[in-house]
C-alpha cells in the first residue's frame, strides 16, 4: 500500500514508513495513494470465516507489495486470535456491529490490537525500536495498555490527567518489568494534550527517540477499522437483499472514513448515517456539507498530533467528485436533549442498551427512515463501546442497568505505581528521554 499526505499527492511513502513516521512535514495526514480492488478477497469470504481470517486476508491484500504472506498473517494472528465483534440482527432491516467485544470492552481494541502487532513486526523486520507518546484518559489508555502489553520493540508513554490513572494491571509498568510508562501530570485532559502536543512538534526529538502516535493521526491506527465493516458483510451477504447502509457515530470521524475506505477497498456499500456536528451537517438543501472545505488546505493549521479529526481524510475521499459526498454521506441532526429517548426506545425495542455515540447513530437512522434507504434496505448501526461505561446514564434513561462484567471491578482502582510530574514540558521531555534510553 502506497501512501501520499493529504497536502501533497506528489510524495509517495510505504505503509511501514508511515507508520513509524506519521505526521506529514507539511501539516496533513497520510491517506491511501490509490483505489485498492478487494472484490475477489471479499466476496470470497462468507460468514464461516473468522475475523481473524478477514483481517489475515486483508492484511495481505493491502500490504502484499510490502511485506510477505507470512508476515501479513502473523501481524493479524497474533491479534485476533480468539477476538472477534460481534453482529446482531435486531429487525428484518436493522443489524447491529457491535464494536465493545475486544478485551477491555473499548471500540478501540481492535484498531489498537491490529497496530501494535504491525508495528512490532515493522520494527522486527527494520531491526529498530518505537515509542508510543499519548495524552488520554482512563479507557483508552486500558486499551493501549493491553494491546502494547509484552511487545519487545515498543514501548508506550501513557500521560494522563490528574487522577485519571485507573485500572491498569500493575505487571504491565516499567517499574515492574514491563514496557508501559503511566504518567500523571498535575493539570487537566486539555494540558496532558498540550504537552504531548509540544513534545510531538519536536520532529528531531521524535526521529532520536523513535516516537510515533496510536491514534487515528496514524494511518497505521485507522486502517484495521476497515475490517470491522468487511466483516460486517460476510455475515450479511447471504441474508439480506437490497441496499445496505451503515450508521456511524459522528465522533473524530475515524470510523466514518475507515467506512469509507472500505468502499474505494469495492466494500458493497450504498451510503453512510451519522450525526451532524458544525463541520459536516446538511445544507439548506439537505445535502452535506463539509464547512471545513471552505478553507483551502494550505491556509489550515497543522493536523493535531493529541487530538486528531479526520474530517480532512473525508474531505480527500471525495476531493475528485465533490458531489459524491452529497449522495454518500448523510448527517441529520441529533440534539443532546434526545438522546434520552433514542435510548430509550432501543432498549423498549430490542433490548439492546446504546453507548451515546450509538445513541447518535441510531438518531440518525430514526431522521433517515424512508428519505435515505427503502423497505426493501439494511442498515447496519455500528455500537462502539461497552454500555457498562455509561450504566448510570443507560439505567436513568431506559430503567434497566447494563450487565457490568467482573473484569470491569478492577478499572475503577488508581494505578498504584503512576509517575507523577507537573504539567511541564521539561518534565515530560526528561520523561521520555529516561523511558526511551
Amino acid at each position: 500500500m502506497k501512501l501520499i499526505s493529504t497536502r501533497n499527492g506528489d510524495r509517495i511513502v510505504n505503509f511501514g514508513d508511515a507508520v513509524l513516521d506519521c505526521i506529514p512535514r507539511d501539516g496533513g495526514l497520510y491517506v491511501p495513494a490509490r483505489e485498492e480492488d478487494l472484490r475477489p478477497w471479499i466476496m470470497h469470504m462468507d460468514e464461516g470465516t473468522s475475523f481473524a481470517s478477514i483481517a489475515g486476508t486483508l492484511t495481505a491484500a493491502l500490504l502484499r507489495d510490502e511485506f510477505s504472506p507470512v508476515v501479513t498473517e502473523r501481524i493479524a494472528a497474533a491479534a485476533f486470535t480468539g477476538v472477534s465483534p460481534e453482529l446482531r440482527r435486531l429487525d428484518e432491516h436493522l443489524w447491529s456491529l457491535e464494536l465493545f467485544h475486544g478485551p477491555t470492552g473499548c471500540h478501540k481494541d481492535f484498531a489498537l490490537l491490529w497496530f501494535a502487532s504491525a508495528l512490532e513486526h515493522i520494527c522486527t523486520i527494520q531491526a529498530r525500536k518505537a515509542t508510543v507518546l499519548a495524552a488520554t484518559g482512563g479507557m483508552t489508555g486500558r486499551s493501549m495498555a493491553h494491546a502494547f502489553a509484552g511487545k519487545f520493540r515498543l514501548k508506550t508513554v501513557i500521560v494522563y490527567p490528574k487522577g485519571a490513572a485507573v485500572g491498569i494491571d500493575p505487571s504491565l509498568l516499567a517499574s515492574n518489568g514491563g514496557n508501559l510508562w503511566a504518567v500523571e501530570i498535575d493539570g487537566t485532559l486539555r494540558d496532558a494534550q498540550r504537552l504531548v502536543r509540544e513534545i510531538y512538534a519536536d520532529r528531531k526529538l521524535m526521529e532520536e527517540r523513535g516516537l510515533t502516535l496510536a491514534n487515528t493521526m496514524n494511518i497505521g491506527r485507522l486502517l484495521p477499522h476497515v475490517f470491522s465493516y468487511m466483516f460486517a458483510f460476510t455475515r450479511l451477504r447471504k441474508k439480506v437483499g437490497g441496499d445496505i447502509f451503515y450508521a456511524v457515530p459522528s465522533g473524530n470521524y475515524g470510523n466514518l472514513v475507515a467506512g469509507l475506505y472500505s468502499w474505494k477497498f469495492s466494500l458493497p456499500v450504498n451510503g453512510f448515517l451519522t450525526d451532524a456536528t458544525p463541520s459536516l451537517l446538511c445544507d439548506a438543501s439537505g445535502r452535506c456539507e463539509c464547512r471545513d472545505s471552505a478553507i483551502p488546505l494550505q491556509a489550515r493549521g497543522p493536523a493535531d498530533p493529541a487530538s486528531p479529526s479526520n474530517l480532512e481524510r473525508l474531505e480527500q475521499v471525495f476531493a475528485v467528485n465533490p458531489m459524491m459526498l452529497r449522495g454518500f454521506v448523510f448527517p441529520f441532526d441529533v440534539p443532546e436533549t434526545a438522546i434520552p429517548a433514542l435510548t430509550r426506545e432501543a432498549y423498549e425495542k430490542y433490548g439492546i442498551h446504546l453507548d451515546s455515540g450509538a445513541a447518535h447513530a441510531y438518531g440518525a437512522i430514526s431522521a433517515a427512515s424512508q428519505r435515505i434507504y427503502s423497505d426493501e434496505g439494511t442498515v447496519v448501526l455500528v455500537t462502539k463501546d461497552h454500555p457498562a461505561f455509561e450504566a448510570e446514564r443507560i439505567a436513568r434513561d431506559t430503567g434497566s442497568s447494563p450487565e457490568i462484567p467482573e473484569r470491569f471491578a478492577a478499572y475503577g482502582e488508581p494505578v498504584g505505581d503512576v509517575i507523577r510530574i507537573p504539567a511541564d514540558r521539561a518534565a515530560l521531555e526528561a520523561l521520555v528521554r529516561t523511558a526511551t534510553e
